[in-house]
C-alpha cells in the first residue's frame, strides 16, 4: 500500500502528538501543525525513529492564512492528505460564565471551533481533487459534547458544535468520498487532566479527584479510526476512565 499523508493539529503535546506517533508506527508520513515550533520538533524527532517521514509546519488554527499554509506544504511536499485530525484547542478559566471576559470566549471558539472549521475546509478542497479520491477526517470531540463540567460554558459550546461540524462534514463529503468521524475523550492522562490528580469541580459542588487513562488507548483509536476503508466509518466514539463521574448522575 502507498505510503498515507496525515496531518494533525496540536500536535507538539498531549494526544495529538500521540496520535501524530501513533500515526507514524502505522507508516503515515504525519505533517505536525502547531503553535509551539520547538515542541513540535521534539515530537516529530521521535517519530522518525519509527523509519516514517515527518514535517513540522508552525501553524495558528485561528488564522485563516496560516491554515491555507499548512496545508499547501502539505500538498507540496507529499502531493495528497488522506487523513486530518482535528486535534488543536483550548480550554478557558473555571470562572462563574457571567465572569468570563468575551476575549477568553473569543479565543476558545477561534480555536476550537472556527480552527476546525478552517482546516476541514482546507481539507476538502485537497481531497475532493486528488486521485484516487477522498480522505478521512477526524474530529477531537470531547465528553463535553455530551454532559458539562461546571463553570465550563466556552469549552463545552465549543465541543458541542464540533458535533455539529462532524455530522455536516460527514453529510457534505459524502459525494467527494470523505468520512468524517468524532472521537469523544474522557480524562485521558495528559498535562491536561493533571489537576484530576488533585481534585476538580463536581456538578455538586465538592471537589473530587477523577480517575485518568492511558493516553495511548486514545492514539490506538485515532489509529484505527483513520484505518478503516473509506467505505466504513466509525461515526462517533467515546473512550473515557471507566470509573470517571460521567455515566449516570456522579
Amino acid at each position: 500500500m502507498a505510503e498515507k499523508i496525515a496531518i494533525v493539529t496540536g500536535a507538539g503535546t498531549g494526544i495529538g502528538k500521540h496520535a501524530a506517533l501513533a500515526l507514524m508506527r502505522e507508516g503515515y508520513a504525519v505533517v505536525f501543525g502547531g503553535r509551539r515550533l520547538e515542541l513540535l520538533e521534539a515530537a516529530a524527532a521521535e517519530g522518525r525513529a519509527t523509519g516514517s517521514s515527518a514535517m513540522v509546519v508552525q501553524t495558528d488554527v485561528r488564522d485563516a492564512e496560516s491554515v491555507k499554509n499548512l496545508f499547501a506544504k502539505t500538498r507540496e511536499a507529499y502531493g495528497r492528505l488522506d487523513v486530518l485530525f482535528n486535534n488543536a484547542g483550548v480550554g478557558a478559566p473555571a470562572v462563574p460564565l457571567e465572569e468570563l471576559s468575551v476575549e477568553r470566549w473569543r479565543a476558545v471558539v477561534e480555536t476550537n471551533l472556527t480552527g476546525a472549521f478552517l482546516c476541514t475546509q482546507e481539507a476538502f478542497r485537497i481531497m475532493k481533487a486528488q486521485q484516487p479520491r477522498g480522505g478521512r477526517i477526524i474530529n477531537n470531540g470531547s465528553i463535553s459534547a455530551h454532559t458539562p463540567r461546571p463553570n465550563s460554558a466556552p469549552y463545552t459550546s465549543t465541543k458541542h458544535a464540533m458535533t455539529g461540524l462532524t455530522k455536516s462534514t460527514s453529510l457534505d463529503g459524502r459525494k467527494y468520498d470523505i468520512a468524517c468521524g468524532q472521537i469523544d475523550i474522557g480524562n485521558a492522562a495528559t498535562e491536561m487532566t493533571a489537576p484530576m490528580a488533585r481534585g476538580v469541580p463536581q456538578a455538586s459542588g465538592e471537589v473530587a479527584t477523577e480517575p485518568t487513562f492511558d493516553v495511548e488507548h486514545v492514539a490506538r483509536a485515532v489509529v484505527y479510526m483513520a484505518n478503516l476503508p473509506l467505505e466504513a466509518n466509525v461515526q462517533f466514539i467515546t473512550i473515557m476512565a471507566t470509573k470517571m463521574p460521567f455515566v449516570g448522575r456522579g
